[in-house]
Order: C-alpha cells, then structure tokens, then sequence
C-alpha cells in the first residue's frame, strides 16, 4: 500500500483527480451519449457558469478526456466529444449510476434515478 496518496504515484489519486474535480463526472456523462455543443453542455448542468464549463473543458481537453472540433460554418460550430481515454471513464460513470440507484433516494424516499 502506498504511504501518500500522491498523484504522480498513485493511479486512484491520479483518477480521482481528473474525474473528482466539480462537473467532470457530468460532462463525461453528458458526452457518453455523442458530441455536444458548449450550449447544451451549458444547458445540462445546471448552475454551472459559462466560464467555469470552458475551463473544464479545456482541463478535460488537456487531459486527452475530451476532444474539442471547430466547423467552418457560419455561424462557427464547435463540438465537444469524448476520446477513447474519456470513453475508458464510463465504467466509473456507470458505477456511479448504480449506486446512486441502489444507495441514494430523494426527499420522499424514492429512488434517485
């Protein structure tokens, strides 16, 4: 067992720092259904600013998570979709799901779904 759980040295320190920041795991699960546009990631997460989505993005970017393509249109068109390294994270995201489904109700004592 690792003493320090420390990034450079420990694979679940290093993952959970990439899907562990605030809105990642949304993102990525938004993005599991196909590319989307800033707009309806924006649209998705609810309460999440312009400005804290496109520096998400661009760490997600960074990260090779995510892969940002511009069309030449006008308007421009820009589509945000997850690589074959962001698509390795949806066995976390589904796991995710089925403990929320198994383990969290809302207030009235129903299954979150």
């Amino acid at each position: 067992m690792n003493p320090v759980h420390d990034v450079t040295t420990c694979s679940v320190a290093a993952t959970a720092e990439i899907i562990g920041a605030k809105w990642t795991a949304l993102l990525v699960h938004d993005l599991s259904e196909g590319p989307r546009r800033f707009s309806e990631l924006e649209h998705s997460c609810a309460g999440i600013s312009p400005r804290t989505l496109a520096e998400r993005l661009r760490a997600l970017e960074h990260e090779g998570i995510v892969v940002r393509q511009s069309y030449p249109e006008s308007p421009p068109r820009v589509e945000y979709e997850l690589t074959e390294k962001g698509a390795a994270l949806l066995p976390i995201i589904d796991a995710m799901r089925g403990f929320g489904h198994s383990w969290l109700h809302d207030q009235a004592g129903r299954h979150i779904s």
